[in-house]
């Protein structure tokens, strides 16, 4: 039986009934919804279920991650900072952070905490940088210098998640712990947000909490629970139940307060609400009009009133948070379905019935979308067909691609051959490479849903020397670089390559640094080599010169050779 909290109000309903047939139409195995009207919770109810298979049901206090509503914690969070003085929205972050550094080294000494938290700090959303790493919140904090922006600081609106990552660690480093400690003693304690956590580990360890789902072929699966990322937390880490999120949403419509208690400023909740960016999505119905993004908010008209909102989507669930400050009213609708509309169609519901206005046809607007979408799919992949050349192979035998390819910012890509097929290996997830054609093989990231196309490429004389995926649709390629092999840059293997060699009267040195070597000639700069493939070694940040040592009968290096300028110059080893 599904449970209530408070008694219905008579614009509510028939609501519930008209909510079960949203999820049954939909294919989600459960929701919870919570409504707040004139200061009290109106509608609070668990439906469907929790665990499709077990049969259990949705209760007001069942957990589900939030995924994106989190972000307006965290510009709460830094909010209330600002409140005590110790964060201003405005000054620059690298005067609370020196060594913050962007790719781009004058948005570095400009972006401000607004910037982080309103989309517009030039980067796209790189979140193939981060999913599945393991990397800590510090450690992707100093990885996005090596993250290219596509537009310039403040001049568009990119949907960017590193860059809440980066305000949430911000917000810890000021009061020196953590922005989870921030939000637990300076929202949570205060609200009476006792169920909510940061963790899907300990969330599985409750009585009561939602299994994850995926819309397949008709119907709902089961799928695995997303794996915890404490570093990217403050963009998403957030899971609670409607009971707890009722109070988030009161402290918004009373203006930051909760009782008698005040949380956080009234001018710094204005702060929070007032469009800051126009953003780059649009709607495609009149009810619903230009979107704008306050602090962790978007900022959008419904039928005409002012509306603040903020959905959640992770794996396997799909959040919405919304509410009309005109009216006092706000919907907290959570879900256990990947990407589904059902939290925007009720929610739009809701607003229609409480306004008094004509229930619209949502259910049946989403419809012709999510068909528009499954067809775009298909032609897509019709075009990927289209586009492949017939009967060619790859220039290399396969396990001349096999290695580690890496780039600073994206960790590293492992390539291993297993039986007669290449396999990716990214953040713990296993990419099967298919063959397309010549030196591109084509891949999914099946948690993404992300299908693409790889590339390997060669240098001139002809190894594989790089991997170029297009990770981020809406900037450049990322280029990985292959990486020699371990064993090459062990210190006992570089040893052998140490001494004095003759050439012509002029001595050039060769000595062992930490992964590579160093060859110094008189009157010349020192060149740092690095490993390229068994005994050659190539000049960093130089592609024009090159060293491949020549071993004697009794495995001793005898003689380099130096390629420079198309020239090849040979220096034997000094005995004694």
């Amino acid at each position: 039986m599904p449970n209530s909290t408070a008694r219905d109000r008579e614009p509510l309903h028939g609501f519930e009934k008209f909510a079960d047939k949203v999820l049954r139409d939909w294919k989600v195995p459960g929701a919870a919804i919570t409504v707040v009207h004139g200061g009290e919770v109106v509608f609070s109810r668990g439906i469907g279920h929790r665990d499709a298979e077990s049969a259990l049901p949705v209760t007001e206090h069942t957990l589900f991650p939030q995924a994106s509503v989190t972000k307006a914690f965290t510009t709460m969070s830094i909010g209330i900072l600002a409140d005590e003085g110790l964060l201003d929205w405005d000054t620059p972050v690298r005067e609370y952070l020196p060594d913050f550094r962007l790719w781009d080294s004058s948005a570095s000494e400009r972006i401000t905490p607004r910037d982080l938290v309103t989309h517009r700090s030039g980067l796209p959303r790189h979140d193939i940088s981060w999913y599945g790493s393991d990397r800590t919140r510090e450690e992707l904090v100093a990885g996005l210098r090596h993250l290219e922006p596509t537009r310039d600081l403040r001049s568009f609106w990119q949907y960017q998640n590193l860059m809440y990552m980066a305000a949430g660690y911000l917000a810890g480093q000021v009061v020196g712990s953590s922005w989870e400690e921030v939000v637990r003693m300076r929202i949570f304690e205060p609200l009476g947000m006792v169920s909510s956590n940061f963790a899907i580990g300990a969330t599985q360890q409750t009585s009561d909490f939602s299994l994850p789902y995926m819309r397949r072929k008709g119907g709902a699966i089961r799928i695995p629970f997303y794996a915890q990322q404490d570093a990217i937390g403050p963009a998403g880490a957030i899971i609670s139940n409607v009971v707890d999120m009722s109070r988030w949403l009161m402290l918004h419509l009373n203006g930051g307060t909760i009782g008698d208690r005040r949380v956080v400023s009234p001018a710094q909740i204005a702060q929070m609400h007032t469009a800051q960016m126009v953003s780059s999505k649009q709607s495609r119905w009149p009810e619903l009009a230009q979107q704008s993004y306050a602090l962790g908010w978007f900022v959008q008209p419904y039928r005409g009133r002012p509306m603040l909102h903020h959905g959640g989507n992770i794996d396997g669930f799909s959040t919405l948070c919304s509410f009309l400050p005109d009216h006092d009213v706000g919907v907290i609708v959570l879900t256990n379905m990947d990407t589904s509309p059902a939290p925007s169609i009720l929610t739009w519901n809701v607003f229609d019935r409480i306004l008094g206005m004509g229930q619209l046809p949502w259910s049946d607007r989403y419809l012709e979308e999510f068909r528009e979408a499954v067809q775009a799919e298909t032609r897509g992949k019709d075009r990927r067909r289209s586009r492949k050349i017939a009967r060619t192979r790859p220039s290399h035998s396969l396990d001349e691609y096999t290695g580690a390819y890496t780039h600073p910012g994206y960790d590293a890509i492992h390539v291993d051959l297993k039986g007669n097929r290449l396999v990716g290996q990214y953040h713990g997830m296993e990419l099967p490479l298919k063959h397309y054609h010549y030196d591109t093989f084509e891949t999914t990231i099946e948690v993404v849903e992300l299908t693409m196309k790889v590339q390997f490429v060669a240098d001139v004389h002809g190894d594989i020397v790089r991997l170029v995926a297009p990770l981020e649709p809406t900037g450049h390629d990322i280029v990985f670089e292959r990486v020699p092999a371990a064993s090459l840059t062990e210190r006992s293997f570089l040893e052998q390559f140490a001494g004095a060699y003759d050439y012509r009267g002029r001595t050039l040195t060769v000595t062992v640094k930490a992964g590579g070597l160093r060859i110094s000639v008189p009157e010349q700069p020192e060149y740092e080599v690095t490993p390229i493939k068994d005994l050659e070694f190539g000049a960093k940040g130089m592609s024009g010169l090159s060293v491949r040592f020549t071993l004697n009968e009794k495995g001793a290096a005898a003689e380099v050779e130096v390629e420079q300028a198309e020239s090849v110059f040979v220096a034997k080893r000094k005995m004694g």
